[in-house]
């Protein structure tokens, strides 16, 4: 009797299994199979999305519009029409901003891996079960992802998420700022620096904290009682150089933005070992727009005060950006980082081979030089390919270099933004392939036409970027390539 009992109990337990998956509706029985449930339709949607090709010059989102029951393609700069086939071959270059979609391509490649399907009963409380803002497993996977790239240390360290890098930095100003002072700290920054520093501090008109220009100025100041915040970019946006702090002594504190410290753009000579360092996936993974980045912080004071900061601007940081951000490290960390930041550093090393030589014969226009540094990530000595280029304009009669370039039809970002004079322009090496194939054919122009309209015998034979499609529709001028 009692073998039955037990046998009985054990059936029961299995149906009671049974019942909760059907209950949960993950799986269906349908015509002698198990298929997925609930996912399934959700699945579908975002596979038709992305079947949607777009003539491979733009791509159809799920968030998009949608006209007569399809997704409507967005296109890349210079392409149009419904399938963005139709290439306009008088526009502009569009080599402004920092979007990072050269990594684009990767992640097609990995779309499975990558992919989230989410229900809509995913992390619907303010916090996590344990009453934190943020993830634990993303934190580890954060000191794990380090650890194998080794540009950071972060034992000792605690972490705070932010939306990107941008919010951490108004974050780190307000915790290294006294706040029972008379008078308020004194933020600066190197020349060329990243406009958001300025801009940022300004727009806050904290009575704590003043951005008060170049770190320069303030370098033999024999003011020993004014507080210095310096920003510090390594690597620098924009020129790509490795800065490190100007100002020492107890009364100046260093904010590390490490946004490109990984080896798709620079050689990882040793971990980085900074109080308080911020990075961003923005330019670790491309994903800009997910909004999340972190920083490592030394000092418990200065953590309570970033994490007080966050958590009365925003409640901490979406827990679906954080779950997005999971997804993505965890296809990062898989062997060991290789995969993608090969994948990245192969594609910006030929985009700086091929820029470089379009402006070998060229006097006219010149671009940061780097040098070769060993790597401790990839065992190799490598030559830096920054996110971008900090072109100047070499001749006098060129001191407005932006108005240069956009009277050729590339439009960069002006180095007056960046505090810099106005014979530099920032361009961005880091947009689509689209981007920069229209940027390095409109300044194989400039330079054949600096060089007589002749171009050099030496350069055309040399390997350059498929220009088919720009034949296409240039036809005859394409003269320089």
């Amino acid at each position: 009797m009692g073998k039955i009992q037990s046998c009985m109990y054990v059936v029961c337990l299995l149906c009671s299994a049974t019942l909760n998956i059907l209950f949960v509706g993950r799986y269906v029985y349908v015509s002698g199979k198990w298929e997925v449930g609930w996912s399934r339709r959700a699945a579908e949607e975002a596979e038709a999305v992305a079947a949607v090709s777009c003539s491979g010059h733009g791509r159809a989102y799920l968030d998009g519009l949608v006209v007569d029951g399809s997704p409507v393609c967005e296109c890349n700069t210079c392409f149009g029409g419904p399938d963005c086939s139709q290439f306009s071959a008088s526009c502009v270059a569009d080599v402004d901003s920092g979007d990072p979609l050269f990594l684009e391509p990767f992640w097609m490649q990995h779309a499975a891996s990558s992919a989230l399907l989410v229900a809509g009963w995913h992390r619907m409380s303010y916090s996590f079960h344990d009453h934190s803002l943020i993830s634990k497993e993303l934190e580890e996977l954060i000191r794990k992802l380090h650890a194998i790239v080794g540009n950071a240390n972060t034992t000792g360290r605690f972490i705070v998420f932010g939306a990107g890098s941008i919010q951490l930095l108004n974050a780190a100003v307000h915790a290294l700022s006294p706040h029972d002072s008379s008078a308020p700290a004194k933020v600066v920054a190197t020349i060329p620096f990243y406009p958001v520093y300025k801009s940022q501090t300004d727009f806050f008109r904290s009575v704590d904290f003043q951005f008060v220009g170049d770190t320069s100025l303030w370098k033999n100041t024999s003011d020993t009682t004014s507080n210095l915040i310096e920003f510090v970019t390594a690597p620098n946006n924009p020129d790509g150089k490795l800065n490190k702090a100007v100002l020492q002594g107890p009364s100046a504190k260093p904010i590390y933005d490490h946004a490109y410290y990984w080896p798709h753009f620079t050689p990882i000579p040793a971990p980085a070992d900074e109080d308080l360092m911020i990075f961003t996936i923005s330019k670790l993974t491309g994903h800009a727009g997910s909004r999340f980045g972190w920083a490592l912080i030394k000092d418990k004071d200065v953590y309570e005060k970033m994490s007080n900061y966050m958590s009365l601007n925003v409640d901490g940081v979406s827990r679906d950006t954080q779950l997005r951000a999971l997804k993505l490290l965890k296809v990062v960390t898989r062997g060991r980082g290789r995969e993608i930041f090969e994948f990245g550093y192969k594609t910006m090393k030929d985009r700086w081979e091929k820029l470089n030589r379009a402006l070998l014969m060229s006097r006219r226009f010149s671009v940061q030089e780097s040098s070769p540094q060993y790597c401790t990530f990839s065992g190799k000595v490598k030559i830096p390919s920054p996110a971008y280029a900090w072109l100047k304009c070499e001749k006098e009669e060129d001191k407005e270099c932006y108005r240069v370039l956009k009277k050729a039809g590339i439009m960069g970002r002006n180095g007056t933004l960046f505090s810099a004079n106005s014979s530099y322009v920032r361009l961005s090496l880091i947009k689509t392939q689209d981007d920069y194939d229209i940027l390095l054919h409109r300044i194989n122009k400039l330079v054949g036409e600096e060089n007589g309209g002749k171009s050099s015998m030496r350069r055309m034979n040399q390997p350059s970027v498929d220009f088919s499609w720009l034949i296409t529709y240039f036809g005859h001028q394409l003269e320089y390539v």
